[in-house]
């Protein structure tokens, strides 16, 4: 038996992109996957796929921007499946290049509760369990943008920080429980959503896309024993985007 028999993992925004490549790998893997996003039909079918690989898996329709909704989600996780071990804040929102000053403020304000405020609930409300069981891996999924500023991204990539800089502060308030947060940065990721977003304009520094099976590798590690020395870090993954090439 491997070492994620067993184990459980949450995935939000596990319908597409980077949150059901990561699904999909660990349920490979042997975890038990609850995946949620707001997509019913998608997640029943990632659930279906998981089934027929031989992954148990639930998918619990809920919309991060709401609390109640993202209540639900650890309820319902341990009652079926008794545990929960790996937590992954994946889901996000991706807004078009917009100028502050252009910016609709309740889009702006939208941003920030699914990309960042989010996380915050569903990690506060995950935590008592992990804590109960001295055991636990929370990997919040930030973005390379989290990492500056950058005109037209005011919103996503404010979220992006403060997505780091949660990741610091909780890692440092568990870690004696033994749980470990951590957070990937990822470059650009060939999904549905950043192509919806640019199109045709996704620019120069994006076009050389990584697959979303490259952060899903990241993400096992990071949900695996193997980084027991790891905690508040943010992992950067940036592929052919690396800054560095540039």
């Amino acid at each position: 038996m491997g070492e994620f028999e067993g184990k459980t993992a949450i995935i939000t925004g596990a319908s597409r992109g980077i949150g059901r490549g990561i699904a999909t790998h660990l349920g490979g893997l042997g975890a038990n996957i609850v995946a949620t996003a707001r997509n019913t039909a998608a997640l029943d079918s990632l659930v279906a796929e998981l089934g027929n690989s031989g992954t148990r898996a639930l998918a619990i329709t809920a919309d991060l921007s709401s609390e109640e909704d993202i209540q639900r989600i650890p309820s319902e996780a341990l009652a079926e499946f008794g545990r929960i071990d790996i937590l992954v804040n994946n889901g996000a929102i991706i807004h078009p290049r917009l100028h502050l000053v252009d910016f609709n403020i309740a889009l702006w304000k939208e941003v920030i509760a699914i990309n960042l405020v989010a996380a915050a609930i569903l990690t506060r409300a995950v935590l008592p369990s992990m804590i109960e069981n001295r055991q636990g891996k929370v990997i919040n999924i930030s973005s390379i943008g989290g990492r500056k500023g950058s005109k037209g991204r005011s919103a996503y990539r404010a979220a992006k920080a403060g997505l780091i800089s949660l990741t610091e502060s909780v890692a440092a308030e568990v870690k004696p429980f033994g749980i470990d947060v951590n957070c990937i940065c990822p470059g650009g990721v060939d999904t549905e959503g950043l192509r919806e977003a640019f199109g045709e304009n996704i620019s120069t520094e994006e076009r050389d896309l990584m697959d979303v099976s490259e952060i899903a590798h990241v993400a096992a590690f990071l949900a695996s024993n193997s980084s027991s020395a790891i905690t508040g870090t943010a992992i950067d993954a940036f592929g052919g985007g690396n800054p560095l090439f540039r």
